[in-house]
């Protein structure tokens, strides 16, 4: 990607210097309190709920602000992340109105590193890059993009601004009204059903990705094999893909962001058309 002298974001927020939330509250609980952590953090995990965002609650949402440690490598990456977002928002603030029917607002993308306190709750790197729709973010911990490369085969730097491009969209969906729908919709539906509705979710993602590419293309922002990158992160991350290298074989019915030739197909989709109208992944559903 030429990116180098592109349109820097000014809706980044570097958390990378701050400290594990609850790391101070679970060592002031001593003996006794102690305790009671590991009781709640088992029943916690009985329930099928996440252990770890009790560590946020513990700690009050976050450490301290401290210096951000970085490497010459992160500094560019965080420099990378900048103008994929800038681009985003360049291609949206105008598409948005003129195809979605109102203006566009622009989120803002949080870096991370380990473990992060959103209005979703607490989570660590592991779960990658999500957006959380209740305060319109993207969280990113750069670490993911080295995990594209070594864990999931796509390397390159517009396999990158894909993954960005994919959580803007759900962005998109948030504004749009779409995420709300599919959560009311998902609670009539049995769990087989509903976790069918959010896969179209996820592909319409991609597709709303791929629109951002057809107009970075035309601003001269790619360069030949840029499409042929983004092409295989989607299909690398592609649910079937994962399980297959995983576990040896594919249960779709756990699925819960399509196959790879679902999300290539969804990519490429909005690419060529670059419309929004294009990526009606909901058609027949009602949303």
């Amino acid at each position: 990607m030429r990116w180098q002298d592109g349109k820097r974001s000014s809706n980044v927020e570097d958390r990378r210097g701050r400290g594990r939330p609850g790391g101070g509250a679970l060592l002031k609980l001593g003996g006794g309190g102690g305790l009671v952590v590991v009781v709640v953090a088992i029943v916690m995990v009985a329930m099928g709920q996440d252990p770890m965002q009790l560590l946020g609650l513990l700690g009050g949402g976050g450490g301290g602000d401290g210096p951000v440690q970085s490497t010459p490598a992160e500094d560019q990456q965080v420099e990378f992340v900048r103008v994929v977002l800038g681009d985003t928002e360049t291609t949206w603030n105008q598409l948005l109105p003129q195809q979605g029917g109102r203006a566009y607002e622009e989120p803002t993308l949080v870096l991370f590193r380990d473990a992060v306190q959103s209005a979703c709750g607490y989570n660590s790197a592991a779960v990658g890059p999500f957006y959380c729709p209740p305060d319109k973010q993207v969280y990113i911990d750069l670490s993911f993009f080295g995990d594209l490369e070594r864990r999931h085969d796509a390397p390159g730097d517009f396999a990158q601004a894909y993954v960005i491009a994919h959580e803007v969209g759900h962005h998109l969906q948030n504004l749009l009204g779409t995420s709300t729908r599919v959560h009311q919709a998902r609670s009539r539906l049995s769990e087989v059903e509903g976790n069918a509705l959010s896969i179209r979710q996820e592909l319409q993602a991609d597709c709303y990705a791929g629109v951002w590419a057809h107009y970075a293309q035309q601003r001269g922002l790619l360069e030949p094999g840029d499409i042929d990158e983004g092409l295989r992160a989607a299909a690398a991350i592609g649910d079937d893909t994962i399980q297959r290298r995983a576990q040896g074989r594919v249960t779709p019915e756990t699925w819960t962001h399509g196959s790879s030739e679902e999300r290539v197909r969804w990519f490429r989709t909005g690419f060529q058309n670059g419309t929004m109208q294009s990526c009606d992944t909901f058609q027949g559903t009602g949303i």
